[in-house]
């Protein structure tokens, strides 16, 4: 009986993803009789909870062009994404465009499954902050949509009740405030951490401002064997386990708690003062109707400015097997120019990749555009030691560590290990 039915469910996979690779249409010509395109788009933006205007987006370009039509495929996003997509490039079936990250872009592109970009228009104008995140063996592979932010929602109605006017800047601040709004009777923060992410995320965050401002080139000196998670990295680790021996944080129940669907819902329900996610949030946390504030992570001493920290993000990438290659690449020109990338820029709440590029502004992103603006900012090395896999143990380490289960020392050193794994 097991047998038949795994027989059964074997069957039916193949069934599954022999309809998949005949939805898509990257490896076949869809040209209609009187020459209208077909390009096939997939992406794991535009559909569920995090529309970003790509429909509009979308619905101009097929103004713009009138020979070609946007079949667009909505998937969630990883692992299910990567598990579709997988297949279908391998059986060149996939997208005409797909939409990539920098560790898509890399692995996609070292299997030659994206077209060389690097004579394209647009390529001159990426910033040289978003530029290392599209290019790989020296050609470029995809087009940036975004530099995205992450950092620290403020809920400016409970802060209000708590006698906090603005959101903290700096390290003895953020505390101060966290003391009164627990004496309030709210809530301070709330830091779900079940994947390890947030605690992983902070880390990083409050790096941003501790070791980064004493040194931007860390991350070179890192690769260069020239620094390592030593004595400066103690700081951001320490403020971590600050919040839970002070009563701000329960850390056994966060790590309880999904970062991607109870935390939102949480916030949004307005049981906490704080909240640490990305900028991508912003639009649904505003649909909860109280004012609120995202902005970087208030990690150094008093008096001082914090860092902002940013996301390489998504980007487009064009199917090298693609038969409409032509038609791709203007789609992804098209989005490349400022007027239409604002729309997704907007819905993201994300900063522009491209120089001069429009990076739209609102009352709740004010103070995090301000950081970036001024040059305060570090952008996750997300294409090199950061990837991945060491920002999944990086996570895994530090909870353990917030559970009383390893010493800073050790955490650093594991952290350290994680870092230059190959």
């Amino acid at each position: 009986m097991k047998r038949s039915g795994r027989l059964l469910a074997v069957a039916t996979t193949v069934a599954a993803l022999a309809t998949s690779l005949a939805a898509c249409g990257g490896g076949s010509d869809s040209t209609s009789a009187d020459g209208t395109v077909t390009l096939h788009v997939e992406a794991w933006k535009g559909g569920g909870a995090e529309p970003a205007n790509i429909a509009e987006i979308n619905k101009a370009f097929e103004k713009a062009h009138p020979k070609i039509k946007i079949d667009f495929k909505y998937t969630t996003a990883d692992p299910t994404y990567t598990q579709k997509l997988q297949p279908e490039l391998l059986g060149g079936k996939a997208g005409d465009v797909i939409m990539v990250d920098a560790d898509k872009m890399k692995k996609w592109g070292a299997s030659g499954y994206l077209a060389d970009l690097s004579n394209e228009s647009w390529t001159s104008s990426i910033s040289s902050a978003a530029k290392p995140f599209t290019q790989s063996d020296g050609k470029t592979l995809a087009m940036p949509m975004e530099l995205i932010g992450i950092g620290l929602y403020a809920n400016m109605d409970l802060l209000k009740k708590a006698g906090i006017t603005e959101v903290p800047a700096d390290w003895p601040t953020f505390l101060a405030d966290l003391a009164k709004i627990k004496k309030a009777g709210i809530t301070p923060i709330s830091l779900p951490d079940k994947a390890g992410w947030t605690g992983s995320s902070i880390f990083q965050a409050s790096g941003s401002t501790t070791v980064y401002q004493k040194n931007k080139q860390w991350d070179a000196d890192f690769l260069a064997g020239k620094a390592s998670f030593g004595s400066d990295w103690k700081e951001p680790l320490a403020q971590l386990k600050s919040l839970g021996d002070k009563g701000y944080v329960n850390w056994k129940n966060e790590l309880g708690v999904d970062e991607w669907s109870q935390g939102p819902q949480d916030f949004s329900a307005g049981k906490s003062a704080f909240w640490y996610q990305g900028a991508w949030q912003v639009s649904n946390i505003k649909k909860a109707g109280f004012p609120v504030s995202f902005a970087p992570w208030p990690g150094g001493a008093a008096g001082t400015k914090p860092n902002a920290m940013l996301f390489s993000g998504t980007a487009w990438g064009v199917n090298s097997q693609s038969q409409h290659a032509d038609a791709a690449k203007e789609y992804v020109k098209f989005w490349s120019q400022s007027a239409n990338l604002a729309k997704y820029l907007d819905a993201e709440h994300a900063e522009s990749p491209f120089t001069g590029g429009t990076t739209p502004d609102s009352t709740e992103t004010t103070i995090f555009n301000t950081a970036f603006n001024e040059g305060r900012y570090r952008v996750l090395p997300s294409n090199t030691w950061y990837g991945t896999q060491a920002e999944t143990d990086t996570g895994s380490k530090i909870q353990s560590f917030l559970l009383g289960q390893s010493d800073a020392a050790k955490t650093l050193k594991d952290i350290q290990t994680a870092a230059s794994a190959k």
